[in-house]
């Protein structure tokens, strides 16, 4: 029987290996096709041979939200290739806003009031982001674009959440996992037509590809799927603000990669949002 507090370093784990992402990324010479095809060749391969529960419960509905998880895995490498890694996952991160936005036509949940505000934080943290044209950087060439393709990431991340949920709702709760290698396989089916011939490469690519695919998605969601179950809800939310906390400071360390201020404001209004918001359903969840 895992216990509680073995379940809460799984998910700190799961938090670590995501938050590699971006760095990890940024740190080969190969395409963004490239990257987003051969990490989801690599993750699903690993998820159906070690993690049994993706391999049972595929539907059309299975499908279908692989569809949307494959899209914000591919927007969220090639805006990693042209944006700091500090603005994609905050960008991305403003999932919560569009679920928020769907919830009530997609999944007839209400709005409540002090949803209101949070919309209204995480809104205008998007728009800092977009205040001023950020300069160029050797790791981030195309800021406004990339910045641009991060934000649709967390439309399509919330999506993805929306569309969990809606599996959920048809007795289809096991079918995550199939959904993310579902998602993983649409990734490379697309991909590798325009990430072959592969060309020019280095041992270091391919060791970070193979680091993406089994460690930062993979061995990820099998440690997130292991530890979630014993632990609530709302207390994983938290743990799992480790990701976009980390993720800068990955892409600093390793390539001395600094967003700009407009950028970091817009940071620091939706992780904090994200976090008070978090907080206080904490406080609620008792009632």
């Amino acid at each position: 029987m895992l216990t509680t507090n073995a379940a809460r370093l799984r998910l700190v784990l799961a938090a670590i290996l995501f938050s590699t992402g971006g760095a990890a990324i940024k740190a080969t010479t190969l395409t963004a096709w490239q990257v987003a095809g051969f990490r989801s060749g690599i993750a699903a391969l690993a998820l159906v041979l070690l993690l049994p529960e993706s391999r049972r419960g595929w539907s059309w509905r299975t499908l279908l939200v692989g569809v949307a998880y494959a899209a914000t895995l591919l927007l969220f490498v090639v805006a990693n290739k042209l944006t700091t890694s500090a603005n994609t996952i905050f960008l991305q991160s403003t999932s919560p806003l569009y679920i928020l936005i769907l919830g009530p036509l997609l999944l007839h949940e209400r709005i409540k009031s002090r949803d209101v505000v949070f919309m209204a934080a995480v809104g205008l943290g998007l728009a800092l982001f977009f205040i001023e044209r950020e300069a160029p950087l050797a790791t981030a060439p195309d800021p406004v674009l990339g910045n641009i393709l991060a934000a649709v990431s967390g439309f399509t991340w919330a999506l993805t959440v929306i569309g969990l949920r809606w599996l959920g709702t048809h007795g289809e709760q096991g079918s995550a996992f199939p959904a993310m290698v579902s998602g993983n396989l649409t990734v490379l089916l697309i991909s590798l037509p325009l990430a072959l011939p592969v060309g020019s490469s280095t041992p270091t690519d391919w060791i970070v590809i193979a680091f993406l695919g089994l460690f930062q998605i993979a061995f990820a969601y099998m440690l997130l799927a292991r530890g979630i179950r014993h632990v609530s809800a709302l207390e994983a939310s938290v743990l799992l603000l480790v990701e976009p906390a980390l993720n800068p400071l990955w892409s600093w360390a390793v390539h001395a990669e600094t967003p700009g201020l407009w950028a970091l404001a817009g940071a620091a209004v939706i992780f904090g949002a994200t976090t008070l918001r978090t907080w206080y359903e904490a406080r609620l969840a008792p009632a």
